[in-house]
Formats: structure tokens, sequence, C-alpha cells
């Protein structure tokens, strides 16, 4: 379970340009669990992201993953449970680097690191047979650099390195935004694999109402730093498209645009 009690967060505090995004906001979210999230710009999805994984500080509050305080936690540690997949392809693997070492470096995050041959051959078949199922052709080109490979290929490499190690929450930062829609609905089916096969409790920030419905067993949206629908189970096959854009309109008055 990862929870947030009474979070607070500020940014660019003591400036003209303090703004106070989270202010006593707390959040649950169950184990194995997939929620979508979604709100407009500066809402704090992805500010709620960063919280979770360490990437970002918070002036008060608490940050739980199964019970245990992981507030002050660095960032590489949460790392080792948390798989993270960010909007820019560009971000989830190491361009300069061969498909084989980039799931070689994700295969050993979790280990103490030497001066010992960085790839395993040893591995290699197992890597192609993670990567076959994908239907990208990505087996058999192990030795391409991953700078070399498309947005779809990158994203959904990145997926298997963020999942190849034993990991409980897996983090999708809008992760198909920056894709071509028959890709994005191929790296989405692949995800929703992923996460039922792994069993992963996963959030999913995105600007996709279709895949916010269609995928996962929860659904929340955001605004102002503050959850203003929250449905799961029944009540969330129920909601129609139009809901939520209904829901937006009114958010979009209600902030004078």
């Amino acid at each position: 379970m990862l929870e947030v009690k009474s979070l607070h967060k500020v940014y660019n505090p003591g400036t003209v340009r303090e703004m106070c995004l989270f202010e006593d906001f707390s959040l649950n979210i169950g184990e194995h669990q997939f929620v979508s999230v979604v709100g407009s710009n500066g809402s704090g999805k992805t500010s709620l992201l960063n919280i979770l994984c360490g990437s970002i500080p918070v002036e008060g509050g608490q940050v739980l993953m199964d019970g245990e305080d992981i507030t002050n936690q660095k960032e590489h540690v949460r790392n080792r449970r948390i798989g993270r997949i960010h909007q820019n392809p560009a971000m989830g693997t190491c361009a300069g680097m061969t498909i084989l070492e980039n799931l070689s470096l994700s295969d050993n995050k979790t280990k103490r690191m030497g001066l010992k041959q960085g790839t395993d051959k040893n591995r290699v078949a197992a890597y192609k047979q993670l990567l076959a199922p994908l239907g990208l052709g990505l087996e058999d080109m192990l030795n391409a650099r991953c700078g070399s490979l498309s947005g779809g290929q990158r994203q959904a490499l990145a997926l298997v390195m963020a999942t190849l190690t034993p990991v409980d929450f897996l983090i999708l930062d809008e992760h198909t935004a920056a894709l071509d829609p028959k890709t994005a609905e191929t790296i989405m089916k692949l995800t929703d694999r992923v996460v039922r096969e792994k069993n992963l409790t996963t959030i999913m920030v995105t600007h996709n109402l279709r895949y916010a419905l269609e995928y996962g067993d929860r659904l929340l949206m955001m605004h102002k730093g503050g959850v203003v629908l929250d449905k799961q189970g029944a009540d969330k096959q129920k909601l129609r498209i139009e809901d939520l854009l209904g829901m937006f309109n009114s958010i979009s008055i209600e902030c004078g645009n």
C-alpha cells in the first residue's frame, strides 16, 4: 500500500512566485490497485508522482510504503521497489548503450557493482524471451543502440526494464503522450498485461480520458492539489467520457476559462 498523510508542498517558498500545491493532502492507494489519474495542468498529478518516487522533497506530511515511513528516503533507494516510466521515451533508457547493456544495467540495479563485466552472456536467452512477446523485433536487436530505436520501442523496453527486477509499485507518468495513436495503443495493452501478470500496484497519470476509463480499477481526478473525483469498481465502470468532460468543463468555468 502507498499512503500520503497530511502532505504539504510549497513551490518557490519565500519568493513572489510562492505557490502552495498540497496542503494537508492525504491519499491511500491499496495493494495491487491500478489507479488512473486525470486532471488539468497544474492540478498536482506529476508532483504527486515525484513525491512518491522521492524526486522532490516535501515541507510536511508523510509518505508511507507498506506502513514504512519513506518520506526522507533517497530516490535511488525507493527505486529498488518502484519502477517508473516517464513521458519522454528517451528518459527510460540510455541512448548510447545497446539494448543488451540497458537490460543488464537494469538487471543489476539491486546488486553491488564492481569491476566485473557489466553484461552476462548467460542472460541473453532470458532477455530474448522477455522481449519476444512485445512483437517489436527487439529480441533480434540486442546489439542496437537505444538511441536508434523508435519512441514506441524505447517505451516498451523501458517498461521491461522497470519491471525486470521484482518491484511492488509501477509509476506511469503520461507514458503514451509522446507516441503516435497506434503505438500508444500497443504500449497500453502491454502495460495492462505487465501489471496483471506481475500483480503490481500501479498509478498512471494520463490526459487520455479513454485510457483512464478503460484501464485500471480506480480513477482519480485532481484539481488544485486535491482529489475532486474518486471512483472504483462498479462505480468506475458506470462512468462515461462525457461525465469526465463535464467535470473538466465545470472546473474550467470555475477557473475563469
